[in-house]
């Protein structure tokens, strides 16, 4: 548990260090862009903490790393073609 509230702090820190660097540029942010994708990460995190209460850790493990491996697949042929 610990390691995982720690990576996500790390990852919060990147983040706003990203986004306030980004903010900074002339270009600015594309909110168009940004928004579908905060979107979906709180309705995910939302979900997913619903899911979590419901099912077992070692099924979500197994599903977390069957969905890897297909997103490895898929990039692996996406390279090859």
């Amino acid at each position: 548990r610990a390691a995982i509230g720690t990576s996500l702090l790390v990852i919060s820190a990147n983040s706003l260090a990203s986004l306030a660097t980004r903010g900074a540029t002339a270009d600015g942010l594309d909110w168009a862009v940004i928004a579908p994708f905060t979107a979906a990460a709180v309705l995910g995190a939302w979900d997913g903490k619903r899911l979590a209460a419901k099912v077992a850790g070692p099924l979500l493990q197994r599903a977390f790393a069957a969905v890897l491996l297909a997103v490895a697949a898929f990039m692996l042929i996406d390279a090859l073609v």
